[in-house]
């Protein structure tokens, strides 16, 4: 599955404030949601080598997202407690990062590292 980078300064300040929105609606919904089909969740691998796994922080986010990408992807929710004990680890292990709300018509965004991604989570009173 393709998806774009970010290039220039309205890309950024738009894949900023997606990131930011991520963080403040998990605290306060307490899920996480995907895309994915039979065979799992799209990824994207990055020029440099780095292989990215999306998520959203709303319903609506990761619908816009799987019309998107298409091939028939459907939208699923994810418990934030889950996510950070299962998911994050597992992406930590495979050397995954974390694309978060990916947005537009090639759907861009910023991507974190498991970490980044638990330390962010925790500074926002996770």
């Amino acid at each position: 599955m393709s998806v774009g980078g970010t290039v220039g300064s309205r890309a950024m300040s738009q894949s900023g404030s997606q990131a930011a929105a991520f963080f403040r609606d998990v605290r306060q919904s307490r899920v996480v949601w995907l895309v994915r089909d039979d065979n799992g969740s799209p990824t994207h691998l990055s020029a440099d080598g780095t292989r990215s796994l999306p998520f959203w922080s709303t319903s609506p986010r990761a619908q816009r997202a799987a019309k998107t990408w298409g091939h028939g992807l459907r939208v699923e929710s994810m418990p934030l407690d889950a996510w950070c004990d299962l998911v994050l680890l597992d992406a930590a292990r495979d050397g995954l990062v974390i694309g978060i709300n990916w947005s537009g018509p090639r759907l861009v965004g910023w991507s974190f590292t498991p970490k980044e991604v638990l330390n962010r989570l925790a500074a926002a009173n996770y």
